[in-house]
């Protein structure tokens, strides 16, 4: 027995090395795999194979770490065969002739730019829309307020911040004589965004009868800007007729006649037309995923006569259509797809409104390119911004537009949390989504695009109004920071996926 047991300690010692050998060499081989078969950027796929040959186990380990989109793969299971609902819009898709007049011949930059976001959101772009745009919370929330009293039918209303303060406390009390009117009321708040006050705004809507939710809550204790795979959307819909969204929050911060202690300017967007069908879409969906309740029943029956069913009569003229995108999108983001091709379809102007401008590489060659085409490139942000890290990336990385011909404005106080984008004054892009990687691929958001002249020109006339009070911000002033706020800038670039 003992010849046995010290022949296979022989044989385990002479087996090992070459056991742990083949191990790291298939551990090796399946990490590479991965990486090869999944990463798009080849210069991310050779740096991830190298690493994980060269540091055998710490690479493999490192990548399974770091290298793997947990998000949009998280994503993609919390949101599979969740509901999904598409109302039937034909009789607002604007025919050859329309298009034509409004967009231009088949040939024309709008009339392929109306392709692409057609292919990339599998949404009609609709006629008959009316779309006001409104000054931050002075103008939008007693126009919301006057609908929510309005209401005879269902209130959807999603945001990603509603605080449990001042402005809060209306709408709730708002939304309370609706439910007690007996209309089907239901708020969508987002499970960080309602933390920004404690007790949170949920407490004071229960109080008022009215059903509310968080989508995704999370057991941090604690508010944390940064978290992922949150609802980043702000949508009102009422009695499926008339709907809201843009870049505002419930708060009152952003109601200036308030005189808040920290004022907050945006901008806002009232909606009534077929468009808002679309709205209503979005929020039905989010609040199935969120709650598991279908508000739209039997299509056949409560999905056509309840509550909740659209009213896309035609409000206007205006020609417009929603974009929902978040994790769950493919590899290449809708938005990213939709704003490149805006880029390349700009003729003389482009004009963008962002709190947070952090966008990858393919979005900044975009940019440029429209820049060295001759193309107006005019980019505003905030002098003042509310999230330090997100400013210091943001000035780390503002060399890659303004060495090409873009100009950067500097918007003075308050914090301007305006999301906008206009090309040639034609088209307009507005909503909830801001120009950075967490925007763009880590949180659901909403946005409308309008080839509507008067709008689109409304939006770019606001633009250039805010680029006459700004100032500059030059490359010779992005190069003369000194070495320790670059290195704390180009530090806090590192993070900017994820801020």
């Amino acid at each position: 027995m003992d010849d046995f047991v010290a022949t296979a300690w022989q044989w385990w010692v002479a087996l090992w090395p070459h056991l742990l050998a083949a191990a790291i060499l298939a551990i090796n081989v399946v990490a590479s795999a991965h990486a090869i078969l999944l990463k798009r950027d080849t210069r991310s796929t050779i740096g991830w194979v190298g690493l994980i040959w060269l540091s055998p186990v710490f690479g493999a380990i490192a990548y399974a770490v770091l290298g793997i989109n947990r998000i949009r793969s998280r994503a993609s299971r919390l949101r599979a065969g969740a509901l999904t609902v598409t109302h039937e819009l034909r009789a607002a898709v604007p025919g050859p002739d329309r298009l034509a007049a409004a967009l231009g011949p088949p040939e024309a930059p709008l009339r392929s730019l109306a392709t692409l976001v057609g292919q990339v959101t599998e949404r009609p772009l609709v006629d008959g829309n009316a779309i006001v745009p409104l000054a931050g919370g002075d103008e939008a929330y007693p126009r919301m307020l006057a609908a929510i009293d309005a209401a005879t039918r269902s209130i959807g209303l999603a945001s990603y911040i509603f605080d449990n303060d001042r402005a809060g406390t209306i709408f709730a009390e708002a939304l309370g004589r609706a439910v007690r009117r007996g209309v089907a009321v239901r708020v969508l708040v987002d499970g960080i965004g309602s933390r920004y006050t404690y007790p949170p705004i949920t407490t004071v809507l229960a109080d008022q009868g009215v059903r509310n939710e968080l989508f995704l809550p999370t057991g941090v204790p604690l508010y944390f800007p940064y978290a992922n795979l949150r609802n980043h959307r702000k949508i009102l819909v009422v009695d499926g007729a008339v709907g809201f969204t843009g870049g505002l929050n419930i708060r009152d911060g952003c109601w200036l006649a308030h005189n808040p202690a920290h004022p907050v300017r945006d901008m806002h967007f009232e909606l009534r037309g077929p468009v808002v069908t679309q709205l209503l879409e979005v929020f039905v969906e989010d609040w199935a995923f969120a709650t598991g309740e279908s508000l739209v029943g039997d299509p056949t029956t409560e999905g056509i006569d309840g509550p909740w069913a659209p009213d896309p009569a035609f409000a206007g003229t205006a020609l417009a259509r929603g974009i929902r995108y978040g994790p769950d999108d493919p590899e290449i983001g809708r938005i990213k797809l939709v704003i490149v091709g805006a880029l390349a379809a700009a003729h003389k102007t482009v004009r963008i409104m962002t709190p947070y401008f952090l966008p990858d590489d393919a979005v900044c060659q975009a940019l440029d390119v429209a820049a060295l085409r001759g193309v107006d490139v005019h980019i505003v942000l905030p002098e003042q911004n509310n999230l330090a890290l997100v400013n210091w990336a943001s000035t780390a990385m503002l060399w890659q537009v303004l060495g090409r011909g873009c100009r950067v404005w500097m918007s003075p106080p308050p914090f301007d949390h305006t999301k906008l984008m206009a090309v040639d004054g034609s088209w307009a892009l507005f909503g909830s989504g801001n120009w950075d990687d967490r925007s763009m691929r880590l949180n659901f958001e909403f946005n409308v695009e309008t080839y509507d002249r008067d709008v689109a020109g409304a939006i770019d006339r606001h633009i250039a109004g805010v680029i006459a009070r700004s100032r500059p911000k030059t490359l010779a002033e992005v190069d003369a920071r000194s070495l320790p706020v670059r290195l704390r800038d180009g530090i806090a670039r590192l993070f900017s996926p994820y801020l």
